[in-house]
Parts: structure tokens; sequence; C-alpha cells
């Protein structure tokens, strides 16, 4: 099974690669007993959040990591999968403005994913 801060970083290029826009990993070791690392992203329409979660879903199938659980994906405004160590937040902007995780989460560092 491979580490979370890797398993988030190839999230975050997922997200990228399929057009996910303002893509950013939290590392909340120390400050959050939920989860190690979010990883947040805008998607540009509900097919193209569905299509992001399911290829993070498929890559996390072939490294090992099962998802615990998914909120949101038949509404594709906030898709939310939880990978246990690392959850996935993919939100349409209405809703990643709303909820505003980065700020909620401003202490935590952001890690290089690129």
């Amino acid at each position: 099974m491979i580490e979370g801060l890797e398993f988030a970083r190839q999230a975050a290029r997922i997200a990228h690669e399929h057009r996910s826009e303002d893509v950013v990993v939290l590392d909340l070791r120390g400050i959050c007993s939920v989860a190690d690392f979010f990883v947040i992203a805008t998607g540009t329409s509900d097919r193209q959040l569905r299509a992001v979660a399911d290829h993070i879903d498929e890559y996390a199938r072939t490294v090992g990591q099962a998802r615990y659980g998914v909120s949101g994906y038949e509404a594709s405004t906030w898709i939310l999968a939880d990978y246990v160590d690392v959850v996935i937040h993919l939100f349409d902007p209405q809703k990643r403005e709303y909820y505003d995780l980065e700020l909620l989460w401003g202490d935590a560092p952001r890690v290089a994913w690129e």
C-alpha cells in the first residue's frame, strides 16, 4: 500500500490532469484527527467532478488504498471521498467558495504536489 502523502500528491496530479482547477493539498498531521491530508480541487461541471472522483478511485485500487466512503457523488456539487488518511474534496466553484476549507484549515501547511 502507498503512503498517505504520496497518495495525496498523486490524487492532486490526477485532479489536475483531468482539468480540475486550483488544486491544493493540505497537510493536517498534528492538526486534525480526522485525516492526515486533504486534497481540494474545483471542477468545471458535475460530469467532470464525477470523472475525477472515478479516476482517483481507480488509481487508489491499483495502489491498495481502500475508499472508506463517498458522499455527494450524485449531486456533484461537493464530492467527498474518504480514504482514511487522505480525504478528497472535489467542489463546484460555488461550494468551494462557500465552504473555503483552506481558510478553515489555515494553519495547515500546503504540500507541493506538482
